[in-house]
């Protein structure tokens, strides 16, 4: 590893929290990598200064530290991404801080939209959350996209709406409610595809119908 992969790794170790790391499994961490129990903002904090440095970025995912494989989502250049860095970074993120990390940084990628609809498809629930995250990420931050792309996304989350496992549907739901937030024609779409999703005989289908319905001002089923 680099000086700066060492230093950077020395300094995740050093604030290391033990009551932190039993408080992960509270909100849903649960992971086979090492963890520190290090909170986002000093994350952050630790990443700026390495900004867009995609070596760097390699180096902490495959150090095996969670908190090292998050700052990793902060530090590297999407430009320099490529698919099998994506492929290979997706399957070894296991635990939803690190799918929505990851989804945080390949939505500003060129195969978003191809790897949103692809990872939607999988059957393994942190691969299939990754591809639901990236739909809502690319909502939020991808001011520029047109609306055909987040249109052709409402079908899929009518797909897998009836998967009721606790991340999958939450990243559905979470995919519906970005994409009808966007903009006065995507809301009155996702509304629609949300009365469609809520006549699914599926107990998930409903949760995530009435939640977006409701987030969207749209009452209830």
């Amino acid at each position: 590893m680099s000086p700066a992969g060492q230093a950077l790794l020395a300094a995740l170790r050093a604030r290391r929290s033990a009551r932190n790391i039993a408080g992960l499994r509270r909100f849903g961490v649960v992971t086979r990598h090492e963890a520190l129990g290090i909170d986002a903002p000093t994350l952050r904090a630790l990443a700026r200064p390495h900004r867009h440095d995609h070596a760097l970025a390699l180096e902490l995912w495959d150090s095996g530290v969670m908190e090292a494989m998050a700052c990793a989502t902060l530090v590297d250049d999407a430009g320099q991404i490529t698919s099998a860095q994506m492929e290979r970074w997706v399957r070894a993120a296991d635990c939803w801080n690190l799918t929505d990390a990851l989804a945080f940084l390949f939505d500003r990628t060129e195969l978003a939209e191809k790897k949103a609809h692809a990872w939607s498809a999988r059957r393994p629930e942190f691969i299939k959350r990754t591809g639901f995250a990236l739909m809502a990420g690319m909502a939020v931050h991808r001011k520029e996209l047109p609306d055909e792309i987040f249109l052709g996304f409402l079908p899929v989350i009518r797909r897998e709406a009836d998967d009721g496992r606790n991340f999958v549907k939450k990243a559905v739901n979470w995919a519906l409610r970005q994409i009808g937030k966007r903009n006065p024609r995507l809301r009155r779409a996702a509304i629609a595809e949300a009365r469609r999703i809520a006549r699914r005989d599926a107990p998930a289908a409903r949760w995530i119908a009435r939640d977006a319905l409701r987030e969207l001002g749209a009452g209830t089923v």
